[in-house]
């Protein structure tokens, strides 16, 4: 079966949510390009994320992370995997609105934390307590989150393919995103 992707589907969820996974997974079956918000970020400014944050400091890279986002909508349609923080600001909500579609992958925090906890690559989550900070950090974008297109659950019983799935089931109920060819 064939598709026609319409609008870019911004990934939009937590730090381990599965965004990079799962876009990945849904661009190959749908048969089209895969970004990652990061990577774009990274290669541009030839620095990793956590560099950026310890050179420039937060602020510096969420207005990159808000350049860059509207140039990927820019681009055709493809499937955006971005960072955590991307779908906190109403600016990048709106621009996401107006050029694609989001879809939130919800994940509790157990299961987040299981799958961040061994990596030291999240700049958010150096300090004492990094359990704490993941949970207090959901707790507070979840509201954000919830304003997503679509919401789609990718709990911890969830593989890549069963979420990426998901995902395509909730895009083919939006025919302005996504048709069956």
């Amino acid at each position: 079966m064939g598709w026609h992707l319409k609008k870019t589907v911004a990934m939009v969820g937590m730090m381990g949510a599965g965004k990079t996974a799962v876009g990945r997974a849904v661009a190959q079956r749908l048969g089209v390009p895969f970004l990652d918000s990061d990577a774009e970020i990274e290669a541009a400014a030839n620095l990793t994320v956590a560099e950026i944050f310890a050179r420039d400091g937060e602020a510096f890279f969420r207005a990159k992370e808000s350049q860059v986002l509207r140039r990927l909508l820019a681009g055709r349609p493809c499937v955006l995997s971005t960072g955590g923080g991307v779908f906190l600001s109403e600016a990048n909500r709106a621009a996401i609105r107006a050029r694609g579609v989001a879809v939130w992958l919800r994940v509790d925090a157990e299961v987040l934390w299981a799958r961040v906890r061994h990596k030291d690559t999240r700049p958010l989550l150096r300090t004492p307590d990094p359990r704490a900070t993941l949970e207090r950090l959901l707790a507070e974008r979840a509201p954000a989150y919830a304003q997503a297109d679509l919401i789609v659950e990718a709990g911890p019983a969830c593989s890549i393919e069963e979420t990426t799935e998901r995902v395509i089931a909730a895009l083919l109920t939006r025919p302005d995103v996504l048709e069956a060819r």
